[in-house]
């Protein structure tokens, strides 16, 4: 039993040490993939005196054709501040003067890494700048990518037009967006004017106001029958927002749109929408072949009834429409002890008026009302009132069984007519062409950072342009994050329950270690129980020498006894004498054989010579030989 308990202690502990050379190596690992992640735009260095990671910041550099890249590490040029009003709106707040400052993040900052900050608050934001070139929607992608915050991300276009930038909101967001528009190219566009109806192409990004988390997608499309323009918005992401908005964490926003008319959605390069531009779009970009006809009307006689009142019923003769739904129960008893005469709530005697109480102004001043503390020990207090029941005979308002309607024609609709606005455009995404880039914004939550703007058309343009700078964000925040002890002592502070939890979780294994593992002591009692216990023959002598030992008065004792007081007495030590015997045969089997017959000899010699016979002495005297 205790060698199968050690080899399995010693298999716990060869894996364990496995295990733990396992995660070595993957953390061996895990260090050299962070590595050659960023190798050429970030080099590591733990200080032990500091608990942030200390890295060398490098400005991202496109490796590919693209459309705009703006990384606010340098002077703000290019961009334009709006200088003109919000229609529709209240004259004192219809201005767009919300402050901008390029500044660094508050937290996991990167020495020399800077962003566009929305500084203002419950104020209208307005500035753009043009792109680098103008992007035509022809047969490459666009990719738009941002950081936002939690930072505001990259913006970029790539070969299935990748659009993406950084967010992040570093307070959180209470209510306000971070989303950006791409502005159509026009011979009059003039970003000194841009508001909130300057024509775009696209908007795209972060947007929050109380609990609804909201990830825009929209795209004006154009009548190719009328010339206008409609909003088409992408259906909502299935997974779960709200733990981008309110995390405070740098994340990257990616809008890819591809020549098949397809779209995808990704936050920090995972996919949380896609769709198709004809299918998954609300309303859909093509309208329906035919429309209700605005002419038809229902006619007078149209039954939508499908149940109607029996015609034939009659109310029964014993039916009273008079009769209460509840009366008093006459039943009921007053409760002994009721005090009538007491009310139910008294002035508080301890109450006194306020000094700055003014009866002119406030009027009579009045004690504040307090429970009545001689109803407490009473059923009650006041005029004692029967309670009321429900009435037997209560039937209510009479009414018609309902029957089915034999006139019923079903639910009434207009007839359908071929729809004259009808068009098809097989290929929306042939948009208008985008010319620059804008951000216009209301928010009530300020420090909103942007950052890392791209538009191209390159999948892996945009995705080292990621690596370079939200990779290396991100790998600075998870090296300044806690450790897993301190959260789970911050945890803990939040709810002290968890203490409980900790301790079982960890007294579970150190007690199952201790009870399997822990070395067994071998009592005296086991070694014994192990002995074969071997008796030496007994000696005529030894017994006689024995027997003289035995004073007289216990001979005497034992012999004066009657046959009623010692039958009980003798049966048991004869009983006990036979099995005495039996381990004494045993014993003396396994000794040497050749003297057994002797000494059963001398030992019964020895027992008739004293005269005991088969008397309970006997069975006594055997005992003390066998206790010596």
């Amino acid at each position: 039993m205790y060698l199968q308990w050690d080899w399995l202690c010693l298999g716990v502990l060869i894996i364990g040490s496995v295990t733990a050379e396992t995660e070595n190596k993957e953390t061996l690992d895990s260090s050299v993939e962070v590595e050659d992640f960023d190798k050429q735009s970030q080099e590591a260095d733990v200080d032990g005196d500091k608990s942030s990671l200390e890295v060398v910041y490098r400005t991202p550099k496109p490796t590919g054709e693209v459309y705009f890249t703006e990384t606010f590490d340098g002077v703000l040029a290019g961009w334009v501040l709006s200088k003109t009003k919000k229609e529709d709106t209240d004259e004192n707040i219809s201005k767009y003067d919300g402050k901008w400052e390029v500044e660094e993040l508050k937290e996991n900052t990167v020495a020399g890494d800077r962003g566009l900050v929305l500084k203002s608050v419950a104020k209208h934001h307005a500035i753009s700048t043009m792109l680098t070139k103008e992007f035509v929607f022809d047969d490459k992608p666009l990719i738009v990518q941002y950081i936002q915050i939690t930072p505001l991300g990259k913006f970029c276009v790539s070969s299935r037009q990748f659009q993406r930038y950084e967010v992040n909101f570093q307070d959180g967001i209470d209510c306000g967006g971070a989303y950006i528009k791409l502005l159509s190219s026009s011979n009059d566009l003039n970003l000194e004017y841009f508001f909130d109806k300057t024509p775009y192409t696209i908007m795209f990004g972060p947007d929050k106001c109380g609990e609804d988390y909201k990830l825009h997608f929209i795209f004006r499309h154009k009548n190719p029958k009328t010339g206008e323009y409609d909003e088409k918005h992408a259906k909502r992401p299935e997974v779960d927002l709200k733990k981008f908005y309110l995390d405070k964490k740098t994340h990257l926003y990616t809008l890819v749109l591809k020549p098949d008319d397809t779209f995808e959605i990704l936050i920090d390069q995972l996919v949380v929408s896609k769709g198709s531009l004809l299918e998954d779009m609300v309303p859909p970009v093509n309208p329906h072949k035919e429309i209700d006809d605005p002419s038809d009307k229902k006619p007078d006689d149209w039954d939508e009834r499908p149940k109607i009142p029996d015609p034939n019923a009659v109310k029964p003769d014993d039916w009273d429409e008079d009769e209460p739904s509840k009366i008093e129960d006459p039943d009921a008893v007053k409760p002994e002890g009721w005090l009538d005469d007491e009310p139910q709530y008294v002035p508080d005697p301890n109450a006194e008026k306020p000094k700055d109480w003014d009866e002119e102004m406030d009027g009579e001043w009045e004690a504040p009302q307090i429970p009545n503390p001689k109803c407490e020990a009473a059923p009650g207090c006041g005029l004692w009132v029967r309670p009321m029941k429900n009435n037997p005979n209560y039937k209510g308002k009479w009414k018609a069984p309902l029957i089915d309607n034999p006139n019923y024609q079903g639910i009434w609709s207009p007839r359908k007519i071929p729809n004259p606005d009808y068009f098809e455009d097989s290929h929306p995404f042939k948009m208008t062409a985008v010319s620059a880039i804008g951000l216009e914004l209301w928010s009530m939550t300020s420090d909103i950072y942007f950052d890392n703007f791209i538009i191209c058309s390159e999948k892996e343009v945009a995705d080292r342009w990621a690596a370079d700078g939200w990779g290396l964000k991100k790998l600075v925040a998870g090296a300044n994050e806690p450790g897993m002890f301190s959260q789970l002592v911050t945890a803990a502070e939040d709810h002290p329950w968890l203490w409980v939890l900790y301790i079982l979780t960890l007294a579970l294994p150190v007690g199952l270690g201790v009870l399997f593992c822990w070395p067994t002591k071998k009592t005296d009692e086991d070694i014994d129980f192990k002995k074969p216990d071997v008796s030496k023959p007994i000696m005529k002598g030894e017994l006689d020498q024995e027997g003289e030992e035995l004073d007289d008065d216990e001979i005497e004792l034992e012999e004066e006894k009657g046959n009623e007081d010692t039958a009980e007495d003798v049966s048991s030590a004869e009983d006990e004498g036979e099995e005495e015997n039996d381990i004494a045969d045993t014993s003396q089997e396994e000794g040497d054989k050749s003297n057994k017959s002797s000494s059963e000899d001398e030992v019964k010699e020895a027992n008739e010579d004293a005269g005991y016979g088969d008397s309970p002495l006997k069975s006594v005297r055997k005992r003390r030989v066998r206790k010596d």
